[in-house]
């Protein structure tokens, strides 16, 4: 018997415990990540007749348009009623995207909820996580291959999810920053560098302070000091290879055709740079012009950017036509970001969610619902009882624990429900 306690004692000690208040805040958190992702979306009408939708969550279908069929995507009500049986791949959200359920992308399905659907959305832009693929590395996720642990991060832009590792610039603690930019979309969004130097979680760099980081970093780089709207900083120039000159005055053409491009002296930048500021400011309006005007650092990498970062960017004529060409208007709408959406879905949740008890308590007459609330306290104070003997032994609560627990709560019920006398 000794043997057998000590072997069941050595047992408890290595299961892991886990409390009721840890089993509760787990389901918690569980459910407000749902509301996040789904509570946005309608989960029985199909989108379509929404048009392009702003942001919804999206699925894949990978047994309807498998790989080597052309791309499709489909909306949450769809997921669950034309493709519950299907082999699905979670797009988590994306923006402007109009159901394609039942299209002509659909050999052998017709869409249940909304089947008079246009042959295609031309308006809707795909990539290889229709088919399951992610990040650069072009792998699936979770990949039964990568015993890597790591994070995939969707960029704001390009709405392609990466592994962390793979992004060139290592990623802040997840709670540090609000949205990223992969190294592919800041290169093809240039004008976000002068931005990051001054906005982005991991700075750039700073004139201000005298500092320039992540200049000694490795990867493709460039440190743009502009001088009569046109200037390379020399004693970094002189550290650049050959082939990387060629890079250099590529950047240096592409900065002098964005617009507002500086006009400041590098002697105004020493002496008097916010004065300068406010005057050109108050000229042309542009916050993109100031900034070209201080020195920053390309690099080969993406970019973290922390809560309402995109209300700093300039909103003047050039800088919203530039937005346009680039195919990025949706950058200064601040509802455009994964974080209004999963607001509002737990807006939208909290409002529609109901209390069972409450519901309860409404359908019953006055002397029901007395009953009803003698018998809740009667069984929160019974079970506040109950648990507290297993806190003061130290004892772990388990499963069959509870289950006598109801068992018996029922029979002293029961009991006293027999015991009672009726008079007239």
């Amino acid at each position: 018997m000794a043997g057998a306690e000590g072997s069941a004692g050595r047992q408890s000690e290595l299961e892991p415990v886990v409390s009721l208040v840890d089993v509760l805040e787990e389901d918690e958190e569980l459910e407000n990540e749902a509301c996040a992702v789904l509570g946005g979306s309608d989960s029985e009408k199909c989108s379509y007749s929404q048009g392009s939708v702003k942001r919804q969550a999206l699925y894949a279908c990978s047994t309807c348009t498998p790989e080597g069929e052309e791309p499709a995507g489909i909306c949450l009500a769809c997921s669950y009623e034309c493709h519950g049986s299907h082999k699905l791949f979670e797009l988590y959200t994306k923006r402007n995207f109009r159901c394609d359920c039942g299209n002509s992308k659909f050999k052998n399905l017709e869409c249940k909820l909304f089947p008079d659907k246009a042959k295609i959305n031309p308006g809707n832009k795909y990539n290889d996580n229709f088919f399951g693929l992610y990040c650069i590395c072009k792998r699936p996720y979770p990949d039964p291959e990568d015993e890597i642990p790591d994070e995939m991060i969707q960029c704001v832009v390009c709405e392609d999810w990466f592994h962390g590792r793979h992004l060139g610039a290592v990623p802040p603690e997840s709670g540090d920053f609000q949205e990223m930019v992969c190294q592919a979309c800041m290169k093809r969004c240039s004008f976000l560098w002068a931005y990051a130097a001054q906005l982005a979680v991991t700075k750039v760099s700073t004139e201000d302070d005298g500092l320039v980081l992540n200049v000694d970093g490795t990867g493709d780089q460039e440190v743009i000091k502009p001088e009569n709207g046109d200037h390379q900083d020399s004693s970094l120039r002189e550290d650049v290879p050959e082939h990387g000159k060629d890079a250099v005055q590529e950047v240096k053409a592409e900065q002098t055709n964005e617009p507002c491009a500086s006009s400041s002296s590098e002697s105004d930048l020493q002496t008097g740079f916010k004065n300068q500021h406010l005057n050109s400011e108050s000229q042309s309006g542009c916050r993109l012009q100031e900034l070209n005007a201080k020195r920053f650092v390309k690099k080969d990498t993406a970019t973290y950017w922390p809560v309402n970062w995109r209300s700093k960017l300039c909103t003047c004529k050039d800088c919203m036509k530039m937005y346009g060409e680039l195919d990025v208007l949706f950058l200064t709408d601040e509802y455009d970001t994964v974080l209004a959406y999963e607001n509002k879905g737990k807006v939208d949740q909290a409002a529609d969610r109901r209390d069972p008890l409450m519901d309860t308590l409404n359908s019953m007459d006055r002397v029901q619902q007395v009953e009803l609330i003698c018998e809740y306290n009667d069984l929160k104070t019974e079970l506040k009882d109950y648990l507290k003997r297993f806190a003061d032994e130290g004892t772990v609560v388990k499963r069959e624990d509870i289950q006598q627990f109801f068992e018996e709560f029922q029979s002293k019920k029961r009991r006293r429900v027999d015991g009672m006398q009726y008079y007239c």
